[in-house]
């Protein structure tokens, strides 16, 4: 069976519904936000200049939004958004440290072997 060709009306309807589909998807976007990933700088007037400085309100959401770009992604989202992050994303310890535990704790034991050894690496110095 071959795929009948579409006219010039079924082509426009498929063209309309498509540019529907993408308009539901449309969001606009009116608010100003911080890229997190670049260093704002602020470079200061010359110290020798009689400009008057001016006066900034303080915007809260500004200063809030700012803050929340700069946390960590622990602290930003509940839980982690790729994969990747999953590694890592709890990072407390599992069993609470324990230094007389012997399980986990490997400290340096010194044999006759280990101290023979020592004393030939001290006296050869």
């Amino acid at each position: 069976m071959a795929a009948k060709k579409k006219d010039l009306v079924h082509q426009n309807a498929i063209h309309v519904e498509m540019i529907r589909k993408e308009q539901r998807q449309q969001i606009l976007h009116t608010e100003f936000s911080i890229n997190p990933h670049r260093k704002l700088h602020i470079i200061p007037d010359k110290p020798m200049s009689k400009k008057q400085k001016e006066v900034i309100s303080e915007n809260l959401d500004f200063i809030e939004a700012f803050h929340k770009a700069r946390q960590e992604p622990t602290k930003k989202y509940s839980t982690p958004l790729t994969e990747s992050q999953e590694i890592g994303w709890v990072s407390t310890a599992l069993i609470p440290t324990n230094r007389n535990d012997g399980r986990f704790n490997f400290y340096r034991h010194s044999s006759d072997i280990t101290k023979h050894q020592e004393s030939i690496l001290r006296s050869s110095k």
